[in-house]
């Protein structure tokens, strides 16, 4: 704290990805040169993107991040889940910013008040917060290909149906769609042989495509798939239909044993994204 300004300072910085600033600047550049994106016009009202380590992950992130490069919007929603604390409901982080090697992002403390006003299960606090990876790899990525934004970071303890509807019907009430991302911070299948994991990790990118939030928890609740952060994908996909988006496209997809080579216990990663029916879209 400084001055009484919180910032919750980088976890994973050195282990996720680079610590030095330069060197996670130049790696980003490079994985959003190298990535295979469609090219849509007008803003993309959410996503989905993982958040392993780069050296597994990054390249399929960064081909959801590069479809925002020169876009501009005032706040980002973060929603990820809490792999270390466990509580109820979803944890808005109480502080005044987020930083990383790349710099401090201030809180969009208004959205934050609004958001905690409207549902017990909403609340601002650091639990969830503290540890967390799932946030804080997707910022640097948002630092690069965005112009200043407010970021509104959320951690989702339980993962419940109801949790994601309460979540994002307060996200539809408040949120402007024109001008504020949702990004779902989620993996897939965990270290399962990668013939078992590619049939799970399937059929979470048929329910997203299909844009249906329901057959996704569905799926989920009879083990027809698996993702670690399945409410975010929820809490998203739910928010972004009430903000207008009525089109989904999973733009990149692998596991990691198609970067390690090692096919007996992988973990599988996606990237999608939602946006308004109407704009145009090309594989240029």
């Amino acid at each position: 704290m400084n001055n009484g300004y919180l910032v919750r300072k980088p976890a994973v910085a050195g282990m996720f990805y680079p610590a030095d600033r330069e060197t996670l600047a130049h790696d980003i550049r490079r994985m959003l040169e190298n990535a295979s994106a469609p090219r849509i016009a007008g803003n993309v009202t959410g996503l989905v993107a993982p958040h392993a380590g780069y050296m597994y992950s990054g390249l399929v992130a960064a081909a959801a991040y590069a479809v925002l490069e020169g876009t501009t919007y005032d706040t980002v929603i973060v929603i990820s889940p809490s792999h270390r604390d466990p509580f109820s409901g979803v944890s808005i982080y109480h502080g005044d910013a987020y930083s990383t090697p790349l710099g401090t992002i201030p809180i969009d403390t208004a959205l934050r008040e609004k958001l905690t006003a409207e549902s017990a299960l909403l609340f601002a606090s650091s639990t969830g917060h503290r540890a967390e990876h799932a946030v804080e790899v997707q910022l640097p990525f948002l630092q690069l290909v965005l112009d200043d934004f407010k970021l509104l970071p959320a951690v989702m303890g339980d993962q419940t149906l109801q949790t994601c509807e309460v979540f994002a019907a307060a996200l539809s009430k408040h949120v402007d769609p024109d001008s504020c991302l949702v990004v779902a911070s989620s993996d897939l299948s965990h270290y399962y042989p990668q013939s078992r994991a590619r049939e799970l990790d399937t059929v979470a990118a048929r329910d997203i495509e299909a844009f249906d939030p329901y057959q996704f928890m569905a799926d989920l609740a009879a083990s027809r798939t698996e993702a670690c952060g399945a409410g975010p994908i929820a809490a998203a996909m739910l928010a972004c239909r009430e903000l207008g988006a009525d089109r989904a496209r999973v733009i990149a997809q692998c596991t990691s044993g198609d970067v390690s080579g090692d096919t007996s216990a992988v973990v599988g990663y996606l990237s999608a994204l939602f946006w308004k029916n109407g704009h145009r879209e090309s594989n240029a």
